[in-house]
């Protein structure tokens, strides 16, 4: 198991705090960083930013979003930023959700395994540099009756083949992540529900591919946040899991929400929703178990966190990507190092 850094987004305030955790990441031996995008800081620029001023870290769209680029500009910025960097690149996409898909980029978020999966297609043949000619049901290139042709990359990347993972929560789209891609960029996994709510899925669909588990990354962002009081640090992180269980997304399609009830918390669910949606959040971030942040997180004292990350390691986690709590870059720094020294204390290093 190799560790990965998550930035998140970028844009508020921190961004110099931001670019020396990459920093002292790469120079700690982690193997990715990963930067996000939703509707604010775009991915591409930020990975771009990191990548002029790491030398080996690998850097990773955690996520590009489907709806945000045709598949042909993905592969383009997929290709140049590998060949920037001599080919640290990890292409993750993803579909995002309904609201930001239509209230931002004004596309339908319909049929998204469907449109993932196409997508996926034309990134991939647009990167062999073959003359690019597809007619699916989203995509028809070239356009029919007009004056477009085939045609193909200029550029040439440093890889044949780039490593492509998928965002995926629900148990289709886990299916199909293990079929079509290399990865499964993950949150909210927990290791003793890995199987149920993860691994048998992507499992599923590595057979249909005539593959197994072996060579596939799993991948999940965990919080990391180090200390003796335990209780205290998973109080750091209930607003956010009661941000994506209650309110990221409406009570008829909310991914986490329904991730949660896959593992055991169906009733607690439903009523971390009904309080975000009433717009009572710290009534919601009191309803979220202590357990469902625990099984989800990385929390206490070095030898604790380093026990739970065996526990990632036995479920069959390859890239363990932390996003370290901390107000102060010295906290967040303490936290990466703290993540080495707990690889090492678990005999995973």
């Amino acid at each position: 198991m190799r560790l990965g850094i998550n930035l998140g987004y970028w844009g508020a305030g921190m961004d110099a705090d931001n670019l020396a955790v990459a920093q002292e990441a790469d120079r700690l031996g982690y193997a990715v960083c990963w930067a996000a995008e939703a509707y604010g800081s775009d991915a591409p620029t930020v990975l771009s930013w990191v990548a002029a001023q790491t030398e080996r870290i690998d850097i990773g769209s955690g996520i590009f979003q489907i709806p945000a680029r045709t598949p042909a500009m993905t592969a383009m910025t997929a290709a140049t930023l590998d060949t920037l960097t001599g080919g640290r690149f990890r292409l993750g996409l993803g579909v995002s959700g309904p609201q930001v898909s239509e209230g931002w980029y004004g596309v339908k978020f319909d049929k998204p395994l469907a449109r993932t999966r196409e997508y996926v297609e034309i990134v991939r043949k647009a990167m062999t540099r073959e003359r690019l000619s597809h007619q699916g049901e989203h995509w028809t290139l070239p356009l029919p009756d007009g004056p477009g042709k085939p045609i193909k990359l200029t550029v040439h990347p440093v890889r044949e083949h780039i490593p492509l993972y998928i965002a995926a929560i629900g148990p289709k789209n886990l299916e199909q992540t293990g079929e079509i891609a290399e990865g499964a960029l993950l949150v909210f996994f927990s290791p003793e529900h890995a199987e149920e709510t993860t691994l048998g899925a992507v499992r599923a669909g590595r057979a249909k591919a005539g593959k197994d588990l072996d060579g596939f990354d799993i991948c999940p962002t965990v919080p990391m946040a180090v200390g003796d009081d335990v209780d205290a640090l998973a109080d750091l992180f209930r607003p956010y899991t009661a941000l994506y269980v209650g309110g990221m997304g409406s009570r008829k399609q909310n991914f986490y929400n329904k991730l949660a009830q896959r593992m055991g918390y169906e009733k607690e669910a439903a009523e971390i929703q009904d309080k975000y949606l009433d717009g009572d959040k710290e009534g919601a971030a009191a309803a979220v178990p202590k357990q469902l942040i625990d099984s989800t997180t990385l929390l206490g004292p070095v030898d604790r966190i380093a026990d739970r990350m065996r526990a990632y390691a036995e479920a069959g986690v390859g890239t363990l990507s932390l996003a370290p709590a901390g107000f102060t870059l010295d906290e967040r720094i303490g936290a990466l190092r703290a993540g080495v020294e707990a690889m090492e204390r678990a005999g995973l290093a």
